[in-house]
């Protein structure tokens, strides 16, 4: 089994910039697909960034596009999310996430391992 602890969220003010981490427990298989979710109040689960564990593979959604920078270290099985220019709009829990299977990277009903998320709220 996966485990995913989640680390770095906050406060921050719009414009700034905020850098969350994961870092993953158990055996991460090379086609494993990794991605970042977010969740606001009232609203249902978003897609945010994926990346695949091996390979230069990765994608966004358009609201994020430009402004958010996933990544990992293999050795140190860890995902990044560099979030820079933040807008309220963001404001969220932000989730990591791993799948094993090869269902589409946007589709939170894809991915079988959640960390318990962290909450970013981004001031005006």
């Amino acid at each position: 089994q996966v485990q995913l602890v989640e680390s770095g969220g906050g406060l921050v003010q719009a414009g700034g910039s905020l850098r969350l981490s994961c870092v993953a427990s158990g055996r991460i298989l090379s086609w494993y697909k990794m991605a970042w979710f977010r969740q606001a109040p009232g609203k249902e689960r978003e897609f945010v960034a994926h990346i695949t564990w091996s390979g230069p593979t990765s994608s966004y959604a358009d609201s994020v596009k430009g402004r958010f920078t996933i990544s990992r270290d293999n050795a140190k099985k860890m995902v990044y999310l560099q979030m820079n220019s933040l807008k309220p709009e963001d404001t969220a829990v932000y989730y990591c996430a791993v799948g094993r299977g090869s269902g589409g990277w946007d589709s939170p009903s894809n991915y079988e391992y959640w960390g318990q998320g962290t909450q970013v709220t981004v001031s005006s």
